[in-house]
C-alpha cells in the first residue's frame, strides 16, 4: 500500500485542515493516480477527521498530462466522486519564479517552462545564477537540490559543469550534493547523496536496503563513481550492478 508523500496540518480560512501533497516524477499506473488519491484522501479523513485538500505535483514535463484530477465511480445509487488538484511544473512560468526570487521554489525552476527562444543550457544557467544569488544558510545544499531535481530532465553532468562555471565555489560536485560531508566525513556524505538521488529519481525507499552495503565502502573514488551512476540511471538494477562491480563483466 502506498503512503502519502506529505500530509501537513495547518489553519486555512480559520479552520484546522490537512494539506496533502503527492510528488510524482512519472504517471502512476498501478494503481492509477485517481484511485491512489482517492485512497489517500479517504484514509486521511478517517484517521484525522479533518477536511483534506489533496494535490499532485508532477515533476517531469511528460507526466500528468492525462490526470483528470478526479476519481469517480458511476453506479446508480453508489456514485463516488473525489476531486484533487493537479499541478505540472512544466506549466508554470519559470522566469516569473526566478524574477520573484521565491527561495523555496527556485531549485525546482529547471523543471518549469521557459521561453522557446532560450536553449536548455541557457535556461539551466539562468536558474543556477539566481540560485547562487539567493542568501541561504547552506548554499551547497541549496545548489545540490537544484542538481537533484534538474537531473530528472537534464543531464546531471551539464548541471554540475554549469554550477562550477557560474559560482564562486570550486569544490567538487560532491560538495553540492552532499553538504553533510563537512560534518560526517566525505565518505558518509557521499553515501547520503547517493541515497537521496536514488530515492528522488526512482520514487522508492532504498535507504534501508542499500545503506549497509554503501557504508562499507571507504574508497572516495568508487563512491564518486557510484554517485555519478545514480544521477544518470533510472533503473535500480543498473545501480546495483555498479555497486557489485558487475557493470564491466
Amino acid at each position: 500500500m502506498h503512503q502519502a508523500d506529505s500530509l501537513i496540518k495547518t489553519i486555512y480560512k480559520g479552520q484546522e485542515v490537512l494539506i496533502h501533497i503527492e510528488f510524482q516524477t512519472t504517471d502512476s499506473y498501478d494503481p492509477e493516480m485517481p484511485l491512489r488519491m482517492a485512497g489517500y484522501t479517504i484514509r486521511a479523513i478517517e484517521t484525522h477527521r479533518l477536511p483534506v485538500y489533496s494535490n499532485v505535483i508532477y515533476l517531469r514535463p511528460d507526466a500528468g498530462k492525462n490526470d483528470p484530477g478526479k476519481f469517480t465511480q458511476q453506479i446508480e445509487g453508489h456514485n463516488i466522486s473525489i476531486e484533487y488538484k493537479t499541478l505540472r511544473l512544466i506549466d508554470l512560468d519559470g522566469q516569473q519564479i526566478l524574477d520573484s526570487r521565491l527561495t523555496g521554489l527556485i531549485p525546482l525552476t529547471p523543471l518549469m517552462g521557459h521561453e522557446k527562444n532560450i536553449t536548455d543550457d541557457q535556461w539551466v544557467r539562468n536558474c543556477v545564477k539566481v540560485a547562487d544569488s539567493i542568501d541561504v544558510p547552506d548554499k551547497a545544499a541549496y545548489l545540490g537540490s537544484l542538481v537533484v531535481f534538474g537531473s530528472l530532465v537534464y543531464e546531471s553532468q551539464m548541471i554540475m559543469e554549469i554550477i562550477l562555471e557560474e559560482t564562486m565555489q570550486h569544490a567538487p560536485i560532491i560538495e553540492y550534493l552532499a553538504p553533510e560531508a563537512r560534518e560526517l566525513g566525505k565518505a558518509e556524505g557521499i553515501v547520503e547523496s547517493i541515497l537521496t538521488v536514488l530515492e528522488v529519481k526512482l520514487e522508492a525507499d532504498v535507504t534501508d536496503k542499500l545503506r549497509p552495503f554503501l557504508s562499507t565502502i571507504d574508497d572516495l573514488q568508487r563512491l564518486d563513481h557510484l554517485l555519478r551512476v545514480a544521477t544518470k540511471t533510472s533503473d535500480l538494477d543498473v545501480f546495483i550492478q555498479a555497486l557489485l562491480n558487475l557493470e564491466d563483466l
